[in-house]
């Protein structure tokens, strides 16, 4: 009879964690086939040289909103995962930090428009991106964010779907009554986001007194300022190619490589549902993954997956070139060149997950930065060694399984260390109450 409950509770954990990730999946679903139909419009709807710029500004401005709150939604989430009844007074300690952090953020945009974008793109179409990325986007993901830290995955999957399906109508309409202009574009972009983000906040964020207390934040800066280092290393080194490829090629090589990328970029959506559960289940059970055959299992799922996705999408673009439109056909044939690159790509995010997920936020920054590093210096070589697309763009499957060797090394390393400083951050990844809480 023991044994039966012991298999009956296993099974019903395992239902649990099959729904939750059904909803997560749902959003991810929902979300690729929004934007996809979001993608395929503005891809059209503006020149390749255009939608290079706006790629690329819109990269500029993701690197930047993880500058936004210096990490303060680490420690949200951590307290919607174990202590949402603290949920009011760390929402009051991010917007907060949100406040304090935005000189800073303009700052930083400043340099990343004068470096990158002055000579080409209109200061005003690079600040409305950078609004849309930073303010709106942002809040929409820390919804999300929160709403899967108390287990409503599928509060979160609806927000996802819903923001994905506001930008879609609105780069939609673009497309049937716009003017083709990038500035255009970038203001309905920006309005786009902010209505999203609005019907997030206002319907799915949870309804608590904001109540600040600086001394209780004070314990959690050093995960915050780790964390916000991390993601900006890892954004930076992320999307660093698509600034590479502008400043080194110019606008129109920029076009055809976003449109490559955001193809590529299709496929982690269901990758990134399943690392939320990967972190979610480590930061509950420390001791879990420790077996070298389940690790690999694991990453081998991953690449397949992205692998399968991308030769899909390669396949039935090599047999309907213009399906997805005219500007999109110019990326087509490179799409099979580029086969190995979401698993590589895939798997640094995954990698970099599991970090985060034992507390390791320090470590995980400076294996990103390392990462980011070597793949600027291999980008530059192979962008100056081989000027025609398709030989280095067939050079990046190369590029990044380099990368994946760094990363895997150094991250399972640091994964497996078990000294001092990892042991306390491991012993505070769980749920017992904290002095003052």
């Amino acid at each position: 009879m023991p044994f039966f409950a012991v298999w009956i509770e296993r099974l019903k954990g395992n239902l649990n964690l099959v729904r939750d990730y059904a909803s997560l999946a749902g959003g991810s679903a929902g979300r690729l086939v929004l934007s996809l139909a979001y993608f395929v419009s503005i891809a059209n709807g503006l020149s390749v040289a255009d939608f290079g710029l706006f790629a690329t500004a819109s990269a500029s401005g993701i690197v930047l909103s993880r500058i936004a709150g210096f990490g303060f939604v680490s420690p949200l989430y951590r307290v919607a995962t174990v202590r949402p009844r603290l949920l009011g007074t760390y929402t009051a300690g991010l917007i907060a930090a949100f406040a304090l952090s935005l000189p800073l953020v303009a700052i930083a945009a400043a340099g990343f428009y004068i470096a990158f974008f002055a000579s080409d793109m209109g200061l005003g179409a690079f600040v409305a991106v950078v609004l849309a990325e930073v303010l709106f986007w942002r809040a929409l993901e820390i919804v999300v964010i929160v709403n899967n830290g108390l287990g409503r995955f599928l509060s979160g999957a609806v927000i996802v779907i819903a923001g994905s399906a506001i930008r879609a109508v609105a780069a939609v309409g673009f497309v049937m009554v716009g003017d083709g202009s990038l500035a255009q574009w970038t203001v309905a972009y920006a309005g786009a986001n902010a209505a999203a983000a609005a019907f997030a906040i206002v319907v799915y964020y949870p309804r608590q007194r904001l109540r600040l207390r600086p001394a209780l934040y004070l314990s959690r800066w050093r995960d915050s300022v780790s964390v916000a280092g991390a993601e900006i290393i890892f954004y930076l080194q992320s999307e660093l190619d698509k600034l590479l490829v502008l400043s080194l090629g110019g606008p129109q090589m920029a076009g055809i490589y976003a449109i490559l990328m955001r193809l590529v970029d299709l496929t982690a959506l269901p990758i990134r549902s399943f690392n939320t559960m990967i972190v979610q289940k480590l930061m509950r059970a420390p001791q879990w993954l420790t077996r070298w055959r389940v690790r690999w299992g694991i990453e081998a799922a991953v690449a397949v997956v992205s692998v399968a996705g991308l030769a899909v999408l390669g396949g039935f673009l090599h047999v309907f070139p213009a399906a997805l439109g005219k500007n999109v056909a110019e990326a087509a044939p490179l799409i099979l060149v580029a086969l190995l690159v979401p698993a590589f790509r895939n798997l640094i995010e995954y990698e970099s997950e599991l970090l985060y997920a034992r507390g390791k936020t320090g470590i995980r920054a400076l294996i990103l930065a390392v990462v980011g590093l070597v793949k600027a210096g291999l980008l530059v070589v192979l962008l100056r060694a081989a000027p025609q697309p398709e030989t280095w763009i067939f050079g990046l499957n190369g590029l990044f399984m380099a990368l994946w060797i760094v990363s895997a090394a150094a991250t399972y390393a640091a994964f497996d260390w078990t000294g001092p400083r990892a042991a306390r951050s491991t012993r505070r990844l769980t749920p017992s109450p904290q002095p003052g809480e």
